[in-house]
């Protein structure tokens, strides 16, 4: 009888009674502590399924909240008992109700007896600390701590402030060298003796009982005044999200347990069935006697940790919506997005389709109807055609597209005409290459049949839209890959132009561009833009097709025609 559990019991009463059971079965004692709020009846008929069975006690109970001084006097009951019925105990175990144990007790016990004299507790300086999530620090041993963190937060924040400001500050009593830990420590008997026989034990327990969560500090510093031999770690494995809450295991994680040779692991899910038949059965094969090395699986829970903490990349949900500067990527894939091809050839999308080899759309945003590749009304993700829908929440109506679509690059144009709400995202995303014709919407406006009047105010709206839009592209912080020409600078080199842009997308190729979809007549531009002028709508945008003779446009329009 090397071997002594101490048990905290809140909840899971009747996994804590197998639990207890097997490590009794194993020859350990085992003081239970349970939970002050638990019910009385409940605490009888917990405590009465161990009549006979003399290794299995229950101290005295008191109310345990989290955080607070009551965690700390719960263990000092449970030991104290522990150490006085039973003198034979060497080392002291302490553990909850949900923890599990993962190697049988018997390899515990040779473990430790190569350890006699040996403290295993998680015992580190508070400037060593790496793991506190939203917590205290050095402060936690200087403030003082009134008021619950959970039941009263607006106080306990309120009064931390109010020392902060005034500069209170608590005496650290002599002798306390404040150190943090994990709450779940295996200690020799003359260590924890000594720290519960100490001789000024009442101020050192008046000091820690003011102590923000003590009992991550209280046996952590105090081993260290007491101890001969400490290993600063646990043998129980536990872990923590990014929220700084416990993992809980499940059956499915039962390799994982293995494989970081644990002695004990919590937090397990009560109804793991398999896990607590697979670890309390004694009788099955052992793979190996390694040292406990929780670090062989953080690999796994960092991954997990940073996965919910940043998601992943263009996944949105309700579950999981973060701030703005807070995505983990705006988007999940490349895409591309044309503006003013469409205008400048004739059938560029069908082209740009066998180019590309992937799925080409037709305006996504546009005010009347999102033109889906196909003519499709409705796409993966259940994503609807309808515009109402779509600018509800333009930007995740694209993210969901992108996503649902993923491993399928996806193109689509965009114009001065279409919802504007969009252009400052897909400046901000770099998985977005722009190519952008500016002035390319004059093209069909000067072939059409409109009133001049209606023109001119056709003219200054999409102008004025795309301004913005080229304002938004040239402000700090764009991460999109943009290709910027004006109608004019894009007329004298398309096949030059083009040619670069699709090297960006599919990479460069051994083949050059020998082909071009037939350009629109814009040999009458140059006039209609000089009428536009006159008529009091500058174009902006357009580029100087005034200093571009007539000539030479129809040479641009010649080559255009040539290389078909």
């Amino acid at each position: 009888m090397t071997l002594g559990f101490v048990l905290l019991v809140h909840t899971a009463f009747d996994r804590a009674e197998q639990v207890a059971r097997y490590f009794a079965a194993n020859d350990c004692p085992v003081i239970i502590h349970v939970d002050g709020k638990v019910k009385p009846r409940t605490f009888k008929d917990f405590r009465d399924r161990f009549q006979g069975e003399p290794l299995v006690r229950f101290s005295r109970r008191t109310r345990v909240e989290w955080g607070t001084w009551s965690l700390v006097r719960a263990t000092q009951f449970a030991a104290e008992r522990l150490l006085d019925n039973f003198p034979d105990v060497r080392h002291v175990f302490l553990a909850s109700g949900s923890c599990l144990p993962l190697r049988p007790v018997a390899q515990l016990k040779d473990y430790l007896a190569t350890h006699p004299e040996t403290d295993f507790i998680e015992s580190v300086t508070t400037h060593q600390v790496t793991w506190t999530v939203d917590g205290l620090e050095t402060e936690r041993f200087t403030l003082r701590f009134p008021f619950s963190w959970r039941k009263n937060r607006r106080a306990f924040d309120t009064y931390v402030r109010l020392q902060r400001r005034f500069g209170l500050r608590r005496r650290i009593p002599d002798g306390i060298s404040p150190h943090l830990g994990s709450q779940w420590w295996c200690l020799t008997r003359r260590t924890l003796e000594s720290i519960l026989n100490a001789p000024d034990r009442p101020a050192v327990d008046s000091y820690f009982s003011k102590v923000w969560i003590p009992d991550e500090s209280y046996f952590q510093s105090l081993s260290r005044r007491y101890s001969a031999d400490i290993e600063s770690h646990s043998l129980t494995l536990s872990k923590f999200d990014v929220q700084g809450k416990p993992h809980v295991f499940y059956d499915d994680h039962q390799p994982l347990l293995e494989r970081s040779d644990c002695f004990v692991a919590r937090k397990i899910w009560p109804h793991a069935e398999r896990l607590y038949s697979t670890f309390l059965d004694d009788e099955r094969p052992i793979k190996r006697h390694a040292d406990p090395n929780p670090g062989k699986i953080d690999r796994v829970f960092s991954k997990a940790n940073e996965r919910r903490g940043r998601g992943r990349p263009g996944l949105y949900s309700q579950a999981r919506f973060p701030a703005p500067g807070f995505e983990n990527g705006l988007s999940c894939a490349r895409y591309n997005v044309f503006s003013g091809f469409e205008q400048v050839f004739h059938q560029f999308e069908p082209w740009l389709a066998r180019r590309l080899g992937g799925r080409v759309h037709g305006h996504l945003y546009h005010p009347d109807q999102v033109e889906f590749a196909g003519g499709e009304t409705v796409m993966n993700g259940c994503l609807s055609d309808s515009p109402a829908l779509r600018d509800y929440r333009p930007e995740q109506f694209l993210t969901n597209l992108l996503w649902s679509t993923r491993g399928e690059r996806q193109s689509f144009f965009y114009g001065p005409g279409d919802t504007p709400q969009i252009g400052s995202f897909l400046a901000r995303d770099p998985n977005a290459t722009l190519a952008i014709i500016s002035g390319a919407w004059v093209v069909p406006l000067h072939t059409s049949n409109m009133d001049f009047d209606e023109i001119k105010a056709e003219a200054a709206r999409l102008q004025r839209a795309e301004i913005m839009f080229l304002r938004t592209l040239r402000a700090t912080g764009v991460a999109a890959r943009v290709h910027l020409w004006t109608l004019a600078e894009f007329v004298e080199q398309p096949i030059e132009k083009l040619q670069n842009i699709l090297d960006e997308i599919t990479g460069p190729g051994p083949r050059r561009l020998t082909d071009l979809p037939q350009m629109r007549d814009i040999s009458g531009l140059p006039d209609f833009l000089l009428q536009l002028r006159n008529g009091g709508i500058k174009p902006q945008v357009v580029g100087d097709f005034g200093s571009m003779p007539t000539r030479i446009n129809r040479a641009a329009q010649e080559r255009s025609q040539n290389v078909r």
